[in-house]
């Protein structure tokens, strides 16, 4: 074999295990997830003090289909999915309840909705919050990431990545 054929069956090998890679990973990053027992059941025990003040209890939005969002003011992907999930929220009230959990300091949250403000709670995880990400399915802690849980408190789908309002919508198919 030349070493030019043999340069492209080489190429040619990369390029499939790219795109194998790649398949996985996106449907690694979107596939439905049982957490742990134990991981969801520590979510409900939580609080999170909100930057208006205040706490945000978890155990008083069990019993109620709930959507997560990891985020945090230096995530350009979590600010640009925001209004988004601002715009689902309002919409879905009736249907479930959408939290956000900064992964963040107070003052850059309090900045950032001062000047973008949403309709739904937000609770300051901190650096804790990337480890509670983590029980529910984010292996490499990275940002934005949410989950979708039912109301039994099973966890129905998650996404690591910006998401969109359609594929939100469609998300309540599996409520």
């Amino acid at each position: 074999m030349s070493p030019a054929s043999r340069r492209r069956w080489v190429l040619a090998g990369a390029g499939v295990l790219a795109a194998a890679a790649g398949a996985g990973w996106n449907l690694w990053r979107t596939a439905p997830l049982e957490a742990s027992p134990a991981a969801v059941e520590g979510l409900w025990s939580l609080r999170f003090d909100r930057p208006e003040g205040g706490e945000l209890v978890m155990a008083e939005l069990r019993g109620q289909p709930l959507l997560i969002n990891f985020w945090a003011t230096w995530c350009p992907p979590c600010v640009k999915e925001m209004p988004v999930l601002d715009r689902f929220a309002a919409a879905q009230a009736q249907r479930l309840r959408v939290v956000g959990l900064a992964i963040d300091r107070l003052e850059p949250v309090r900045e950032f909705l001062a000047r973008q403000p949403v309709g739904f709670d937000i609770g300051l995880a901190a650096v804790a919050g990337t480890e509670l990400g983590r029980s529910l399915g984010n292996e490499v802690g990275a940002l934005p990431f949410t989950v979708l849980l039912n109301a039994p408190g099973r966890l129905v789908q998650r996404k690591l990545g910006e998401t969109n309002y359609a594929e939100l919508e469609d998300w309540l198919k599996l409520l």
